[in-house]
């Protein structure tokens, strides 16, 4: 089993990150978040998951232990397959996820694409108990502005700032309600196109 990764990145696109260990590049399946907080060249530490069966073997990566922790649970839940525990993850953080559980709150999972009422009902039912030190961890500062964590990841991507700004703000406004960084991000992308990067 391949526990975890050390290497240079050699591509982060999408939910892919491409990570070169002495040679050889392992394509790791990670959160969009996750794929945009690194830089190809840099050096990272990726926990995996490998997950293998009959007609595939898929690694999937967490930046640390606390959410591959959680993906096995995820997946120890009847219904919740690996892609659909990567959703979870994508849409929430650990302790997010931990607080649904705690609170009987299955429309949070619901909310999920992928993840229906009886899947959703299911999660909460199979880890109540099992995320009291999640629940219990600090919590993560969250950006105090919406859409701040977007426009850091699009002026990373090479945007220029006031086009990323400007296209932000018009997804900002045609979404009032949306809170994932990872579906603002990609409408924004969608709004600027290639012709925008420096």
């Amino acid at each position: 089993m391949i526990a975890s990764l050390r290497g240079t990145v050699l591509e982060a696109v999408g939910t892919t990150l491409v990570v070169d260990v002495h040679g050889v590049g392992y394509a790791v399946t990670v959160t969009p978040d996750h794929a945009l907080s690194v830089r190809t060249g840099e050096e990272v530490l990726v926990h995996t998951a490998m997950v293998v069966r009959e007609d595939d073997m898929s690694l999937f990566g967490f930046p640390d232990r606390e959410r591959l922790g959680v993906f096995d649970l995820l997946r120890g839940v009847t219904g919740v397959g690996p892609k659909s525990a990567m959703g979870v993850l994508a849409a929430l953080g650990p302790e997010e996820i931990a607080a649904a559980v705690a609170n009987d709150d299955d429309a949070v999972f619901r909310r999920v694409s992928g993840i229906g009422p009886k899947t959703a009902k299911l999660i909460v039912v199979s880890l109540t108990g099992k995320l009291i030190a999640v629940r219990t961890a600090a919590p993560v500062a969250k950006p105090a502005v919406r859409g701040a964590d977007v426009l850091i990841a699009l002026v990373g991507l090479g945007y220029q700032e006031r086009a990323a700004q400007a296209a932000l703000d018009d997804v900002l406004a045609e979404r009032p309600d949306e809170r994932q960084t990872a579906v603002l991000l990609r409408a924004a992308l969608a709004a600027l196109g290639p012709q925008a990067v420096r």
